[in-house]
């Protein structure tokens, strides 16, 4: 095989094996062996180099997730070009600057994307001009050096604009080959894929059930409804999602328990913090599964922790033990030696640095070659580590400092709380003050004053929420994970608009 991340699937192997399933129409499911995946991505690279891109250019893809947006995906970078997965949630000024900004060369898009990406030369799934830009026939897929770039991955850019992540083939062929866990039969699984594929999460699952010959499940989107109806329709085993999306879906008892979901044996969540009580909703929601939190980031890639090298068992909501071809250190105040502070890392997945930000790569690369990620961590006496909360989210009230994640968890502990999000409103006195969302359980209706009450009883005073509202869902942003940009806007208004001692 070719050194090149479009060149995943052995067609000796898994040639003729089912190992994508299309929802896109769920009425009529198009099943995708490895061949016909393998043609359309080899008939795709052909056109796009008749049109003259040459090794290098960027093509962009701004798609809900389908069969042809992986084919486009391997077809580029097979072809020696660069992929770039745009987010369709963003708006349009957004995706402007972020196809100006990576240079696309042309675009990829679905019907709803077609509008949006101005007069970039652009073809749309499922037409006859994307049929005539197809070339039928064989690739040899380019065989590239090892630190030639695969990717841009854009940032969500919810406080300012998106960054352009560059990703090497080198460091996302090394992710594949170490999230291989020994004594599984990833050939027997179907891998339920809902995340957007321009996010870290579904796309690296989409790669690497490519390679284990498993059979990838693809949403469109995500909804519950539709989760939990396909895990039923297509016995899917393994189980994929940002922890959101899996809150949402242990918000629909009456659903689970009309729905056989007894064939999921593994359960994988990752890209933002887990609580101990979604942990225990999933495992109750999936009681034959494996529950594991995984933890990456788009700079560093999906591969940080393992289990421990002498065999002891993980603690709740650890993420893990150090994987031992991954550097990590925790820093504070310019002291390596903590056991609380934010988490840096070095990988060979680490991106070389920002596309077009060379000021901004200054800022999180140090001199000896680690990622600051920004994510605040402790570890215990043996080596594992605990996700805290977001440098970035943490804000100070009362000359206290309060990390967000810290009080939902306190939050989601009460019996009537099924999800919680806490933001800071601006304060003339404290600095900031928490605010909090809260979702009900089943059957329950929380009550503010008890819930204040609850946080002060239960954890540090300073970081209690002044207010509380109660809300049927949370907001998402593009990544499924909740948009605490709108939550904040949200807080401000009402306090603005009914202010409350």
């Amino acid at each position: 095989m070719p050194f090149n991340l479009g060149a995943l699937i052995d067609r000796e192997a898994d040639g003729d094996r089912p190992l994508l399933i299309d929802c896109d129409n769920w009425d009529a499911p198009r099943t995708w062996t490895g061949n016909a995946l393998e043609d359309e991505a080899d008939a795709l690279a052909r056109g796009l180099l008749a049109r003259g891109l040459t090794p290098g250019d960027r093509v962009a893809i701004l798609s809900a997730n389908r069969a042809e947006y992986l084919a486009a995906y391997y077809a580029t970078m097979r072809a020696g070009l660069i992929s770039v997965p745009v987010n369709t949630k963003l708006p349009a000024e957004t995706i402007a600057y972020v196809l100006n900004d990576s240079g696309a060369k042309l675009a990829f898009v679905d019907a709803a994307g077609r509008d949006r990406v101005g007069a970039l030369e652009a073809f749309e799934f499922g037409t006859s001009r994307y049929d005539a830009l197809r070339d039928p026939g064989p690739f040899q897929a380019v065989d590239l050096a090892h630190d030639d770039i695969a990717m841009f991955l854009y940032t969500s850019g919810s406080t300012g604009k998106p960054k352009g992540v560059p990703l090497t083939h080198r460091g996302h062929l090394w992710v594949i080959e170490k999230r291989f866990q020994p004594g599984v039969d990833y050939r027997a699984q179907r891998m339920l894929v809902a995340a957007p594929l321009y996010h870290m999460n579904g796309l690296a699952i989409c790669k690497f059930a490519a390679v284990a010959g498993s059979t990838v499940v693809l949403l469109p989107q995500f909804t519950p409804e539709r989760y939990i109806a396909a895990i039923e329709r297509f016995a899917c085993t393994w189980i994929t999602s940002v922890p959101t999306m899996l809150a949402l879906v242990t918000q629909r008892p009456e659903l689970l328990a009309g729905t056989d979901v007894s064939s999921v044996d593994s359960v994988r969540m990752g890209s933002a913090p887990v609580t101990a009580e979604l942990l225990r909703r999933v495992a109750q929601a999936f009681p034959h599964a494996k529950v594991q939190i995984g933890y990456g980031t788009t700079e560093a890639g999906p591969v940080a922790f393992g289990p421990h090298p002498h065999g002891l068992p993980l603690p709740p909501l650890s993420l893990g033990y150090p994987h031992p071809e991954v550097r990590l250190r925790l820093t504070r105040d310019g002291r390596h030696d903590v056991k609380e502070g934010v988490l840096e890392v070095d990988c060979p997945a680490l991106t070389p640095g920002y596309h077009n930000l060379p000021e901004k790569t200054v800022e999180v690369m140090s001199p000896d070659g680690y990622y600051f990620t920004g994510d605040v961590m402790r570890h215990d006496e043996d080596g594992f580590y605990f996700f805290v909360g977001r440098d970035d989210d943490m804000f100070v009230c009362n000359g206290e400092n309060v990390f967000p994640e810290e009080v939902e968890r306190l939050l989601e502990g009460h019996e009537s709380v099924a999800q919680a999000c806490v933001v800071p409103v601006p304060d003339p006195v404290r600095g900031h003050m928490p605010v909090a969302f809260v979702v009900p359980a089943e059957d329950h209706r929380p009550d503010e004053e008890t819930l204040k009450a609850f946080t002060i009883r239960h954890g540090p005073a300073y970081q209690h929420p002044r207010f509380v509202f109660t809300r049927a869902e949370l907001p998402l942003a593009g990544t499924n994970k909740v948009d605490r940009q709108q939550l904040t806007h949200d807080a401000i208004a009402s306090l603005r608009a009914t202010p409350r001692a």
